[in-house]
Formats: C-alpha cells, structure tokens, sequence
C-alpha cells in the first residue's frame, strides 16, 4: 500500500485508518467521507464559503432520505428534489445548487482514486453509486434565470429613492440622533454603488485606497477611477479585478465629500475601509440588505426592485444615454456582451420616449406629404 505521503487530497486512507474498528462505523465513515470531500476541493482550489454550502446541501439530503451515501438510490434524489421544488418552494437556480452538490459529491466517492467504493465493500458489502444524472436534474435552458420580477429601476424610481435616503440623514440629524451619519453613510453606498454599476460585495470591500485618478478624465480630479479588487470569481479562482471609469461628475462630487469630510468621523483609527461601520472595520452585508429594503418599502416600490437593481440600472441608463455597449461591459466586468445585454431592462419612461419621438416623426412626415404634393 502506497504511504500517506503519495495519497491524493481526499483519498479515504488518509482519514481511515486500515483494520480499526470503528465504535459507529456507518456515521464515522460518513463523516470521513464529508473531510475527504472538503479536502479534495480544498485542493482544487474552491473558496471556503463554497465548500461549506455544498456540505449543508449535502447533510439537508442525508437527513432527508435517512441513509447513509452506500444505500442512496435515483429514487431518492428524485423525491428529495421534488419536495425542494413543489413543497419548498425553491427557485430553478437554487435547486440546481443543491443537485450540483449531490452530484458532485456522488462523483467523488465512487472515483476508485479516492477508494471509498473498496472501503465501503469491505465495511457494509456495498458501496455508493451516482443518483444525479442529466434525466433527473433541472437544466440550465435560459441564459439568465432571475425571477421576472427583477428589473432596473427608472430613472423616476432611482431620484425618489435617492431622495428618500437623503431626507433620512436630514430628519435624523435635526433630532439629534446618533444615527444621521451612519444613515449618511448608506445613502452615499447606494448612489456610488449605482455610479459605478458595483455588484453588492465589490461595494462593501473597497478602500480609500482602491480611488484613484484617471488620466483620461482630470476633470474628476483624485476620484476618476475605482479599482474593484473583490469583483465575482470564477470557481477555483481568485476574485476579479477591474477598473471602473468614473462616469457622472456628481458621482465624483459625492465621493469626494464623503471621503474627505464624514468618513472621518466613522471610521476608526488606521481603518482603511471606505465604508466603516459604527462597530466593526466595515458595514456588514445584512445591514446594506435591511436599509435598501427598509427604503424601498417606504416608497412603496417594486418589490423585485433589489440591492442588485442598482447595477441592472447603471447598464440599463448607459445603454439609454448612448454610450458604447463595449464600454459598458468593461466597465461592469463582463466577460462577454451576452452577459451585459441581459442586464440592460429598457425602462418605461425610455420607451414612452422613443415611442413618442416615432410619434412625432410620423405625424410631421404625414403633415408634409400634402406639402409636396402640392407642389
């Protein structure tokens, strides 16, 4: 037998020693066969909060079912997904999370490099088989599966609420109340946010230091470029980076105000985080989901108007204004021009525009024809 020196992250020998009886062998090895699959994507390189989730999908069918890996049949996924579908409720893209991590897991354990199969044999006189196929998973058909009710906002919809998010700061401030600067602070998060087209965690992770000028641009002065660092990876990669280009001069403004006379009076000594929290180094994701939603509601908007709205808008009212959409795809980070078509949602005052413009074209040649022919 090969030492442990030549087994392969996640091989069953590394967390299963040979000839020692196990006290609760069909939960211990299940629970080996759990480290060894963690460490086989540890060594591909997956991120850890990744990791995890698959491990909690993968417990929820385990309890599910109530049978060990070595006993699970198709049948079982087959109940468990539609339970996860017709019971739970759950969206085509999440149940295709949860059967991307069964089958994943599946696949590990029946691979004769990780000998669980032979490990399985020789305990139980059985060993695990794949229950996810391509006949009994959801398919990936659309290019783009969010719930119909997402969109960008108008442009009506984004001053109002903008509007509301600044009346916030005042009416806190005229009371006196602590909060008016923390309150300033995510009203300021939510229009640079938007002026950027950041996605929600690129916004929460930036620095002082990721603002920098624009050589192209000196009439935005120090705030003409923004270096996203902690932009959307790739599986087995590194977040990307990119640059954004500052757009609107009053994205400039804002940014610069924030920076150099309020931030300072939140963040905490040697903190670099451009969003500092009143307790911690940086405003947590819940608290940015909790006062968009709080705002929204407020307004009484959309409810499919979400965090993620801001950047559908940026594109969308790019797009709109006429700039070029190879532009726009750089400056979102796309890797591809399908991806940022599926982001552009032409608004309805955009298109009660251009209607009325066709409108009004049609007339005025309808108004002419008798002009000419007269003549």
């Amino acid at each position: 037998m090969a030492g442990r020196e030549d087994q392969i992250p996640g091989a069953a020998r590394l967390h299963l020693a040979d000839g020692v009886a196990l006290l609760r062998p069909e939960e211990q090895v299940f629970e080996a066969m759990l480290d060894g699959w963690r460490n086989q994507q540890l060594a591909r390189n997956l991120a850890l909060s990744t990791i995890e989730k698959r491990a909690g999908r993968l417990r929820a069918f385990f309890e599910y079912v109530g049978a060990f890996p070595w006993q699970w049949t198709p049948q079982h996924a087959d109940e468990w997904f539609g339970d996860l579908r017709a019971v739970r409720g759950c969206a085509h893209s999440t149940l295709r999370s949860y059967q991307d991590a069964l089958r994943s897991f599946c696949q590990y354990v029946c691979d004769p490099a990780y000998e669980w199969s032979s490990i399985c044999e020789q305990r139980f006189g059985t060993h695990p088989i794949q229950v996810v196929h391509d006949w009994n998973v959801a398919t990936h058909l659309q290019e783009v599966e969010s719930r119909p009710e997402k969109r960008a906002f108008t442009i009506d919809e984004l001053q109002d609420f903008f509007d509301y998010a600044d009346e916030q700061v005042t009416r806190a401030r005229d009371r006196g109340r602590k909060g008016w600067l923390p309150a300033f602070r995510d009203a300021t998060l939510f229009k640079i946010t938007y002026g950027f087209g950041l996605r929600r965690n690129e916004s929460r992770m930036l620095d002082v230091t990721d603002i920098g000028r624009n050589p192209h641009g000196p009439e935005f002065g120090d705030y003409g470029l923004i270096h996203v660092r902690h932009g959307k990876a790739k599986k087995g990669s590194p977040p990307k980076r990119r640059s954004v280009a500052t757009v609107w001069t009053w994205t400039a403004e804002i940014l610069e105000e924030w920076v150099t006379e309020f931030r300072p009076q939140l963040a905490a000594p040697g903190s670099s985080a451009l969003w500092p929290s009143e307790r911690g180094e940086r405003i947590g994701l819940q608290r940015i989901n909790s006062r968009f939603a709080a705002y929204r509601d407020a307004l009484g908007l959309d409810p499919g108007l979400d965090f993620h709205g801001l950047r559908r808008s940026y594109v969308t009212h790019l797009i709109e204004a006429g700039r070029d959409p190879l532009f726009v795809q750089f400056q979102c980070g796309h890797e591809h021009a399908s991806t940022t078509s599926l982001y552009t949602c032409v608004s309805s005052d955009f298109r009660t525009r251009t209607l009325r413009q066709a409108l009004d074209q049609t007339l005025a040649t309808a108004l002419d024809e008798p002009t000419r022919r007269s003549q």
